[in-house]
Parts: structure tokens; C-alpha cells; sequence
């Protein structure tokens, strides 16, 4: 997928944002809202959450159970169908998450909070404890259920699917992301 763009085109999705993954009229009631850090430049030039091949999000949203099958970035929208979205932490579209600053991270932490209070998801599941610790002032935080809510909404920290975050293997992801899909459903 990333042969079909040119360092140039790449490079112009800085520039853009991604729609969030939302439930719409008929949809079931929203469980997990999914948090990314922020776009990568290839989802800014696709239009699509985790779009890098290395990225593990699809697989292991697979492997946990979440969905019923291997679904492609170009298929987000049936998340809504399953009572599942997608959002990002901070809009800007970059190669890499460490080109945000802490105050992009602390600000995307309020809208967060502002969209939880209005879709109501039974979980936050936001995707990277570092981030996560800086845009929420939980230092401390680790990968799992916090003791912090949003609201009636609780939050859980998952590890990073990107393929940079090389300490998680695919199989412990998953082991975690289904600890989340089981307190989903209880």
C-alpha cells in the first residue's frame, strides 16, 4: 500500500485529518472507543485509522476477538456495525508520534474527555501508555484498566500497535486487547 504513494504525496498529508469512526443513526450503542496517538502520514494520505502495513491495530483487534474477521484499514466503518470507533488523541498527521508536543497531547486529553461525554462509550481505549500519561497527568499510568473514568466511561491503556513499539509481540497485544473485549461484554 505505501509503493502507491510518492515521498511528495506522503508528505502533503501532514497537511490533512481523518474523520472519526463514529456509530450513526441504527448503529449500536458505542463500547470501545478506540484512541490513536495521532495519524501517521500514510493514514493522512489514505483516510484510514493504523493504514501502515506494520501497524498491528487490524490484526489484533482480530485476534482478540473484537472482529469476526481480518478487517482492512479501508473497511473502518464496519467498526460502527460492532458497536466499536476510532479517534485520535491529536488530529495533526505525522511520520512520527514523538513530533507532538506535550501540549498537543494534554489538549487532545480534553477533547477526549469532551468526546467520551458526548458518544458515551462504556470504554476508552486509548493505544499508548507514554501518551496517554501526558495527556491525562497519570505519570504513572500502565498498560491496563485505569482507576481514572471519563464520566460513567472507564478507561483502559493498550499497548501501541505501531510496528515501532517492537517490546509488545502481536500475541501479547492480543492477550491484552482481549482482556479489554471480556470487560466490554460483561
Amino acid at each position: 500500500m505505501a509503493s502507491r504513494f510518492t515521498a511528495a504525496e506522503l508528505e502533503a498529508a501532514r497537511e490533512r485529518t481523518i474523520d472519526d469512526v463514529l456509530p450513526g443513526p441504527g448503529d449500536p450503542a458505542l463500547r470501545v472507543l478506540f484512541c490513536g496517538i495521532n495519524p501517521g502520514l500514510l493514514s493522512g494520505a489514505t483516510g484510514h485509522h493504523f493504514a501502515r502495513p506494520g501497524n498491528r491495530f487490524w490484526p489484533v483487534l482480530y485476534d482478540s476477538g473484537f472482529t469476526p474477521r481480518l478487517l482492512l484499514p479501508a473497511e473502518q466503518g464496519e467498526l460502527r456495525g460492532l458497536g466499536l470507533g476510532i479517534t485520535n488523541m491529536v488530529a495533526r498527521t505525522t511520520a512520527r508520534a514523538d513530533e507532538l508536543s506535550d501540549e498537543e497531547l494534554r489538549a487532545g486529553g480534553e477533547r477526549l474527555r469532551t468526546l467520551v461525554a458526548q458518544e458515551g462509550p462504556r470504554w476508552l481505549a486509548v493505544v499508548g501508555v507514554t501518551a496517554y500519561r501526558t495527556a491525562f497527568a497519570c505519570p504513572k499510568a500502565a498498560v491496563g484498566p485505569q482507576a481514572e473514568t471519563s464520566g460513567d466511561t472507564g478507561i483502559w491503556v493498550l499497548p501501541n500497535p505501531s510496528g515501532l513499539n517492537a517490546h509488545w509481540s502481536r500475541a501479547a497485544m492480543a492477550e491484552e486487547f482481549s482482556r479489554l473485549r471480556e470487560a466490554a461484554q460483561a
